[in-house]
């Protein structure tokens, strides 16, 4: 398997904060993309990129080779993957499902052998990196499949991120996916605690960022999401 711009047709579903970004950025590589997502108008942007529009995830399979999605909930990446007008309805033998979702490792398992009884393949690359690694092309993507497919859409993974791992088989993908949010979790525990204790004290949260940030208590959390706060 090849993919490469010119001759790889290239899906999308699901163009939120995330994967009007990161579709964006695949557009830009070269590759020719037709896409797919609920409101149509969130597509704007890569539709003036020169992207394609189909009106169900079956027509997008229809007309590609890979299929990505990024979607909500596990349930919605059932839908668009396994439901009557999903991808797995109008994909052909050798195409590629890739979904980026952060889902349940049970279902990518699920969704690997749906795919393979096809003549199919199926990969599980949820992302982390929030929005800002999604438009800046540097995200981390933690990727579960066959290793043969995993590197032939190597284009397509640099085209979005820089830490690009293969986990391991189906489901490797997700089940790291969930290592990063529980460590994610325990840390913005500690952002909120730590933040809401220095505003309690009478402290000027700017300063204390300024220094906390950027010793031992720095983190991605604090850095990204403390402004915020």
């Amino acid at each position: 398997m090849i993919v490469e711009p010119g001759k790889t047709r290239i899906g999308w579903i699901g163009l939120g904060v995330m994967g009007r970004s990161m579709c964006g950025h695949v557009i830009d590589r070269g590759f020719a993309v037709t896409v797919y997502t609920r409101t149509r108008e969130t597509a704007d942007s890569v539709l003036a990129k020169g992207a394609q529009w189909a009106d169900s995830p079956k027509a997008v399979a229809e007309q590609s080779d890979v299929v990505f999605s990024i979607v909500g909930f596990p349930e919605d990446v059932r839908e668009v993957i396994l439901g009557k007008k999903g991808v797995l309805a109008g994909g052909k033998n050798g195409d590629v499902i890739v979904d980026m979702t952060t889902s349940e490792p049970s279902l990518a398992v699920e969704m690997y052998e749906a795919a393979k009884a096809q003549g199919m393949s199926s990969v599980d690359a949820p992302v982390s990196g929030g929005d800002v690694g999604a438009q800046e092309a540097r995200l981390s993507i933690m990727i579960g499949g066959d290793e043969d497919v995993v590197e032939a859409l190597r284009p397509c993974w640099d085209a979005m991120g820089k830490a690009i791992v293969h986990q391991g088989g189906p489901g490797a993908g997700q089940h790291t996916k969930m290592v990063n949010q529980t460590l994610i979790a325990t840390g913005m525990i500690g952002v909120c605690e730590g933040l809401l204790y220095a505003y309690r004290s009478g402290l000027n949260l700017e300063r204390v960022m300024e220094s906390v940030a950027s010793g031992a208590a720095g983190s991605w959390s604090l850095s990204n999401y403390g402004p915020r706060m």
